[in-house]
């Protein structure tokens, strides 16, 4: 089976998952604010830490850009906005059900 990779569109703000070369699911995320924008970029996942407190909801998933990563939230109505200090944020039953399908280790791509 072909490894994950996710991909994350900026201006549409989604992030899709992909095996291989097929997306197999897609979900919106909230991103980062003018003054503190998502990095774009090539990026992996590095580390994984389930329920990690404060604003980082259910999960934090760790990019390989230190103080970044894909994370839940305690603000569920932050989803789809520009409102992150560069962070990715998920609902966060959608992070769970992306966190027990990637390992580490996965290509993370941020673009516009």
């Amino acid at each position: 089976m072909p490894p994950y990779r996710i991909i994350i569109d900026l201006s549409d703000r989604k992030l899709h998952l992909l095996q291989g070369d097929r997306v197999i699911r897609t979900f919106p995320v909230g991103i980062g604010r003018i003054a503190t924008e998502t990095p774009r970029g090539e990026f992996h996942i590095i580390n994984k830490q389930p329920y990690p407190g404060g604003p980082f909801g259910d999960y934090w998933m760790g990019l390989s850009k230190p103080h970044y990563g894909i994370h839940g939230t305690n603000d569920e109505s932050s989803i789809g906005k520009l409102v992150s200090k560069g962070c990715i944020r998920m609902h966060n039953h959608d992070v769970l059900e992306l966190a027990n399908l990637v390992p580490i280790g996965t290509q993370v791509t941020i673009r516009s």
